[in-house]
């Protein structure tokens, strides 16, 4: 497909390829694309021709639909089909922009361009028939309410375009949308911006719809304007599915009320829609009053002047306080909540602004020594630069001093972005060694656990393997991710480890530290086991735990709220009781050894019968 300023071809399979890079053009028919698919070299040589001689003006080619009966004669630029049509010809409609056209008139222009175009079609393939249509001559007939070229150009297969022939599509479809669920409320529907100045972009399609509420009793004005709104919004995106054409339109819905009202109150915006704006429907009531403003007879009320009089004030003191807001809140926030997301980084709950800017200097300025003076004095200036504002003791504030307090919120913001790179550089650094630690500390004691003898850094891997995977049934796995975590360590060392890497060995050492965990805890169950005696007394169990200097007692297994310990002596006494708790009873049995063999005297139980104050019964588990 030919492109504006000579863009390279680009044809998909049922749509043609956008004129602008990136952009597309609506999908053609099934009846256009064949059409166009017969006749693509011809086409788009007739197209590059033409644009290479009237870029400038040309801004729309498209495949006419079959050209109306004889009775439309008489309207601009509609082509009126002959008796007998050709079903070979390819009617193209050629769309000439001639909005600053000043040294000839418009026929001139037409015949110009239409023997032109002529020259090109024959000689590339005679059955290429080009229609030139001025896009003046569009609007004269929307003014003279000649809507039939319109809906020629909507039913027409788009191959060139720079944005109003794609509009112009989409919008008659929306328009018929809107008039077929309105009927009669529809007043006007009106294209508006830059849709006939040659310029528009399909993705910025302006209308302004005016509907009729003078009838209307069931709701308030509010309520029928929200409604309608929310409707004809929801018409536009289907408009644009259908179509084909990705616009974002740009919907104003007036009621007639309202319109007359802003009419009236000379808003700005309603005299720009009735001076530029060009009808696509309308039923006997923008074309009057935009004819009514030409004359001059529409003219501001005295009040309408003295309001937009105001305005100028209003507008001024509402610039001066969007200056101060930008200050107050915008800047504040911009270097306060990064500011205080870097103390979060340290570990530090959110603090206050004051203590922020404090904790800044304290941590990342004098103890950390990562962030220089200057950057809490920005962070300072901001805060206080704020505060005067909060409390009103800061009234004005210029654009100048805006600026430079904008351009300090960026050298901060940019120092604060440096400053987490080398944070989360420093924690992922100090995550790996942690997890190396980790991950080897437990291995070692896991064996030590299991007695094994001539444990070290480089053979854990070797024991690992055969003393907890092979003996404990513990799956490779494990093995591997012991292997994967020693090498990350390796590799962290040597700079060679993604952020992508380090997130994946920290989840695969969790379930390494998990398995770990559980292991050693059913170990130390199963020792435990061995050297507990459980024993009765009254209506209570007791447990005496026997380790190798010394015993516990834990007076009822119910509760273990009473915990007692006694050095056991070389004679086989239980002496110097006193005291303990779960904790130290927990911290003696994660070192626990087992007992060597050793006389234990009657005396032994004399003293765990004073300490649960009856006779004891010892139950010995066969």
């Amino acid at each position: 497909m030919v492109a504006k300023k000579a863009s390279k071809a680009k044809t998909k399979k049922k749509e043609i390829g956008a004129n602008k890079p990136g952009e597309e053009l609506p999908l053609l028919s099934p009846e256009f694309q064949k059409k166009y698919d017969d006749n693509k070299k011809n086409i788009d040589k007739f197209i590059k021709e033409c644009l290479k001689s009237f870029d400038n003006y040309i801004t729309g080619v498209a495949i006419l639909p079959p050209l109306p009966p004889a009775s439309t004669q008489g309207l601009p630029g509609v082509p009126v089909a002959p008796a007998k049509q050709n079903p070979n010809e390819i009617p193209l409609l050629v769309l000439v922009d001639d909005g600053d056209v000043k040294k000839m008139t418009r026929r001139d222009l037409i015949v110009k361009l239409t023997d032109a175009t002529n020259k090109v079609a024959k000689e590339l393939d005679k059955n290429i028939k080009p229609q030139v249509i001025l896009i003046s001559e569009l609007k004269d007939a929307c003014y003279d309410a000649k809507y039939d070229v319109i809906k020629m150009v909507a039913h027409s297969g788009l191959l060139f375009d720079r944005g109003l022939l794609s509009a112009l599509k989409v919008a008659e479809l929306h328009r018929n949308m809107v008039v077929q669920k309105f009927e009669k409320y529809v007043v006007s529907y009106i294209a508006v911006g830059s849709l006939f100045r040659g310029d528009a972009a399909p993705n910025d399609i302006d209308v302004a719809i005016v509907i009729d509420d003078t009838d209307v009793k069931s709701m308030s004005r509010f309520e029928l304007r929200d409604r309608l709104r929310g409707i004809i919004i929801n018409y536009g995106y289907e408009a644009g599915k259908k179509t084909g054409v990705k616009a974002d339109f740009h919907i104003q819905t007036y009621i007639l009320t309202d319109f007359w009202e802003n009419l009236k109150d000379a808003n700005p915006v309603i005299f720009t829609m009735l001076r530029d704006g060009v009808p696509l429907y309308d039923r006997g009531v923008f074309m009057p009053w935009k004819l009514l403003l030409q004359m001059g007879r529409i003219k501001p009320s005295p009040e309408a002047i003295d309001m937009n009089m105001d305005v100028g004030d209003k507008l001024l003191d509402r610039t001066k306080h969007k200056l101060l807001s930008v200050v107050g809140e915008d800047l504040f926030y911009a270097v306060m909540n990064p500011t205080q997301a870097a103390l979060m980084l340290y570990g530090i709950p959110p603090p206050t602004p004051k203590e922020a800017v404090k904790l800044m200097e304290e941590i990342y300025v004098k103890k950390e020594k990562m962030l220089e003076k200057k950057y809490v004095d920005i962070l300072e200036k901001i805060r206080s630069t704020f505060k005067d504002i909060e409390h009103k003791r800061l009234k004005n504030i210029s654009g100048s001093e805006v600026d430079a307090l904008i351009k300090d919120c960026r050298d901060y913001l940019a120092r604060i972005k440096e400053l987490f790179k080398a944070i989360e550089e420093r924690n992922e650094k100090e995550n790996i060694v942690d997890v190396h630690s980790t991950c080897l500390n437990l291995v070692r004691d896991l064996l030590q656990e299991k007695d094994v003898k001539g444990i070290t850094v480089a053979k854990l891997p070797e024991l690992f393997k055969k003393y907890v995977c092979d003996e404990e049934k513990v799956s490779l796995k494990y093995h591997k991710m012991f292997n994967a975590v020693i090498k990350a360590k390796k590799d962290y060392d040597e700079n060679k480890l993604s952020k992508q890497e380090v997130n994946k060995i920290r989840r695969e050492a969790r379930e390494f530290v998990r398995m770990m965990m559980s292991i050693i805890d059913r170990k130390r169950v199963e020792k435990y086991s061995k050297f507990k005696i459980p024993f009765n007394y009254g209506k209570k169990q007791g447990e005496l735990v026997l380790l190798e200097k010394v015993a516990f007692v834990i007076k009822d297994i119910s509760k273990r709220d009473e915990v007692f310990i006694g050095q056991v002596s070389k004679d086989g006494m239980l002496v110097n009781v006193k005291k303990s708790d779960v904790n130290e009873f927990e911290k003696y049995l994660k070192d626990v050894k087992l007992p060597h063999n050793r006389l234990i005297k009657p005396q032994f139980f004399e003293a765990v019968k004073d300490i649960v104050g009856e006779e004891i019964e010892l139950i010995w588990k066969v």
